[in-house]
């Protein structure tokens, strides 16, 4: 029996970042060689993920947190792509969604750093987010001396990811002395249910911002903002606008996504619908024209830029990012990695440690 075609495609376009994100290859080569469906994608993924749930929760009975923790957050990612382009069937989605949420909060505290959940003002609602401090600094709200409060990077995902995906790229950066706040915006994690995707994602970012600098932990003169995939359009986008920002990293994100409509796989477009809460195909084709760095909007881009692409990519043409690289304004740099696929997660040590050396740098942060 042959695979479905968006099995097939699935494998083709996301295995490199399924390992590179935390599934175990041997894991990820048994449970794909399995699937002949689409429709079987999630069950399938969600019986591999209860494997490390119950490793995680059995060390928490256990008191062995840090392990339990690592188990815990693994099995997050699993459940996460379990779910992510799965929408299909909007109700097996979610309970997978849901138990990559309940796994990767079980999973919080005993990180090390440990992270908190946070719950962001947004639209009459919340934006859910963890927030993680440095070794070195005290909890959500501690007295730390002024030079001890830590730069913050917001890190936002793309249009299949979450931020229970994204602590392996978090990483780098929070162990060069930088705080960490992963949001899930608008028609991402969890709130793809209440809000839909939307292209001025300068909206979302200025709440993010707002909130932040109210705090105590961290220093609101020192922010930046990250973004992968749809997520870098997303970052960019927002600089152009809030000016509060001290520097930007995009990964692969489209110049205009009406542009590369066309060449997308369909199980992304019909993600794209779904959270875009529109009816038919023909719709969000459409609303795609909002997501855009058109009529000006990159050239509006004045704080510093990093941007990533493969030579490779078969999602997004690396030439959209060299595009908005040309037209920025500020200080700009470009790495385009010459057999990196999208995103380059094939080669993620050619871009991971570099951008997050370069946004220390920005941040004011010392070598280490």
């Amino acid at each position: 029996m042959s695979k479905d075609p968006r099995v097939e495609s699935a494998i083709a376009h996301w295995g490199p970042r399924f390992v590179s994100n935390g599934i175990l290859l041997t894991d990820f080569q048994e449970v794909t060689q399995g699937i002949d469906r689409w429709e079987d994608w999630t069950s399938a993924w969600c019986k591999r993920a209860l494997v490390h749930e119950n490793l995680g929760k059995e060390a928490l009975d256990q008191q062995f947190f840090l392990s339990a923790s690592e188990h815990l957050s693994r099995a997050a990612v699993y459940y996460h792509f379990a779910k992510f382009v799965s929408v299909n069937d909007i109700d097996v989605m979610r309970t997978a969604h849901m138990k990559a949420v309940e796994c990767k909060q079980l999973a919080l505290p005993y990180m090390r750093p440990p992270a908190v959940r946070v719950e962001i003002p947004y639209m009459g609602k919340t934006l859910a987010g963890f927030l993680r401090l440095p070794h070195g600094t005290q909890g959500a709200h501690g007295a730390t001396g002024a030079n001890q409060k830590p730069p913050v990077l917001i890190m936002v995902p793309g249009l299949d990811s979450a931020k229970e995906e994204l602590e392996a790229y978090e990483l780098p950066f929070l162990a060069r002395g930088m705080a960490t706040l992963l949001v899930d915006g608008p028609g991402q994690g969890e709130a793809e249910y209440d809000f839909p995707i939307r292209g001025d994602y300068e909206v979302p970012v200025k709440a993010i911002v707002d909130w932040l600098i109210q705090r105590d932990d961290i220093d609101p003169t020192r922010i930046g903002l990250w973004g992968v995939s749809l997520g870098g359009y997303y970052a960019p986008r927002a600089a152009a606008f809030e000016k509060r920002l001290k520097a930007c990293i995009g990964l692969a994100g489209p110049y205009d996504f009406f542009d590369t409509w066309d060449q997308l796989p369909p199980v992304t477009k019909e993600a794209f619908r779904v959270r875009s809460h529109l009816a038919t195909e023909a719709q969000a084709k459409e609303y795609s024209k909002t997501l855009t760095m058109k009529n000006g909007i990159a050239q509006q881009i004045t704080c510093p830029l990093f941007l990533v692409t493969g030579k490779l990519d078969r999602l997004i043409p690396w030439q959209d990012t060299k595009r908005m690289a040309d037209e920025a304004s500020g200080p700009t740099e470009l790495l385009i990695v010459e057999d990196g696929n999208h995103i380059a997660n094939n080669r993620p040590y050619r871009y991971r440690h570099r951008t997050a050396d370069w946004m220390a740098e920005q941040l004011g942060l010392p070598r280490i």
